[in-house]
């Protein structure tokens, strides 16, 4: 007797905890499908312990995060350097309530630091501009050697990183501020003593003065002793020598037969000669104006008197003076 009543009341007790455990079930069921239905779950965001939002996919959103850290906007930006990350704590908040990643987004990456990529353009590696992609920098290069530029040996560029947004230049702008023109390489004058002469009249482009009043002792062309490639004109020694047109010495020294001799050039084509001076006061590439003073009358070299042997030569041919001064 004793052991069916111990059974019977296990049996009694089995029962109750089976009918309890359904009913925890269907609590939980029922609880279950509430939740489901008016709630779900979440994560919580937070950075540096202040609440900043909501997202569903935490995964998706810190990847967002990273690759901005790591690449930037693909554009300007570079990467970024960020201190804190957010922290996320999963809780279930009622339907209705949506994400804000994109707010959370810009906040985690407003407190970082961005660095931006651009192409600086140097010239003798002085920064002069900036622009932003690599195939800019490039057509610049390209376009300042097609005009040959003369510092398109010196100028080029450099991808840099840097905390300060640079102010972008275009093609056309940055070409026109590095251009460079070449100079132009003056072929070196020659000195020219040639016997050759030429009794026409030619044209010279240019207005001559009188470089000593004086007398004229011996005229242009052929004499006695030969073809005479100036003309002479005798005066005081020491009396000044001026320039008969603007131009550039292109000599003064002594020269054989001359003795002391200045040359001017006044054009590619027209040089005066004034030779035979005591003293010279002017230096080769030495621009001078039309009456400067540039020697004074002597007798050195092939002279007999103090006088000035004036020659007038077009391409290296020699002209009458007299067809032009005097």
């Amino acid at each position: 007797m004793a052991i069916t009543s111990i059974l019977k009341n296990i049996v009694i007790c089995l029962r109750a905890w089976i009918k309890l455990i359904i009913m925890l079930l269907i609590g939980l069921t029922i609880i279950g499908f509430i939740v489901f239905v008016v709630y779900k779950p979440m994560y919580s965001v937070s950075l540096n312990g202040e609440f900043i939002g909501y997202t569903e996919d935490k995964g998706r959103l810190q990847k967002k995060l990273n690759d901005y850290i790591k690449s930037g906007d693909n554009n300007t930006v570079a990467f970024v350097e960020i201190d804190n990350l957010p922290e996320y704590n999963l809780c279930l908040l009622q339907k209705g309530l949506n994400a804000n990643d994109d707010e959370i987004f810009s906040n985690v990456i407003s407190t970082g630091v961005p660095y931006y990529k651009y192409y600086a353009i140097t010239d003798n590696n002085e920064e002069k501009y900036y622009v932003q992609s690599y195939e800019e920098a490039d057509a610049i290069i390209n376009e300042l050697k097609s005009k040959n530029s003369k510092n398109q040996e010196t100028v080029t560029y450099t991808l840099k990183y840097g905390t300060e947004l640079k102010q972008f230049t275009d093609q056309a702008t940055a070409v026109s501020g590095l251009y460079q023109e070449m100079p132009v390489v003056k072929k070196r004058s020659k000195v020219v003593t040639s016997k050759n002469v030429d009794y026409s009249n030619t044209a010279l482009g240019i207005a001559l003065i009188r470089p000593v009043g004086g007398t004229i002792t011996s005229r242009f062309g052929r004499r006695s002793s030969g073809i005479h490639t100036g003309l002479d004109i005798a005066t005081s020694s020491g009396t000044p020598i001026k320039a008969a047109s603007s131009g550039r010495v292109i000599y003064s020294g002594y020269k054989g037969s001359y003795g002391y001799l200045v040359i001017i050039e006044h054009t590619d084509s027209v040089q005066t000669y004034y030779a035979h001076c005591s003293r010279l006061y002017v230096n080769v590439g030495q621009t001078v104006n039309q009456g400067d003073t540039i020697a004074a009358v002597g007798s050195t070299g092939n002279s007999t008197g103090p006088h000035l042997h004036l020659e007038i030569r077009v391409n290296g041919v020699a002209k009458n003076p007299q067809n032009y001064v005097y």
